[in-house]
């Protein structure tokens, strides 16, 4: 039996490639953003053994893991170049600018489906492109970023 579109449309994952990146308010084209995801320790707990043979080893979650996410573009003159070379620059001068940062799926239409707000992210480190004169590649630099916690919101 054939599906209708809207059954597709329920059925079928949607495609990574759209997606935007939001900063300050500001959307920033990056070609992929990597390591969106939560995490916790765990903790192991070994109770004493009072009923049976030997220790019980109980599991539980411990505190979340800090989140680092790679973000990477193409270099583009533009205000998407300065945002990101400031925000940087912040930390060189010991004023580090911690801000929240979201990244939309969307569908075709571009509606956002589902977002990830990173909160309380701030850049650690940012990688030039690599220079090859043999080359005709698009240049591409990397930003990572460190934050506190990713919350998945539903759109």
């Amino acid at each position: 039996m054939a599906m209708t579109k809207d059954q597709i449309k329920a059925a079928y994952p949607l495609p990574v490639y759209n997606f935007r990146v939001e900063i300050d308010g500001q959307t920033v084209g990056f070609s992929e953003v990597s390591g969106l995801n939560i995490a916790y320790d765990t903790i192991t707990y070994t109770e004493s053994a009072t009923a049976g043979p030997g220790p019980r080893i109980l599991y539980m979650p411990g505190k979340p893991k800090v989140t680092t996410l790679t973000m990477k573009k193409g270099v583009v003159a533009g205000v998407s170049v300065k945002v990101l070379y400031d925000w940087i620059n912040t930390v060189a001068l010991n004023r580090v600018v911690k801000k929240d940062l979201v990244i939309r799926l969307c569908d075709e239409t571009g509606a956002p489906v589902i977002s990830w707000k990173v909160i309380n992210a701030f850049p650690t480190q940012l990688d030039a492109p690599s220079f090859t004169a043999s080359a005709n590649d698009v240049a591409i630099e990397s930003m990572q970023l460190t934050a506190d916690a990713v919350v998945i919101e539903q759109a």
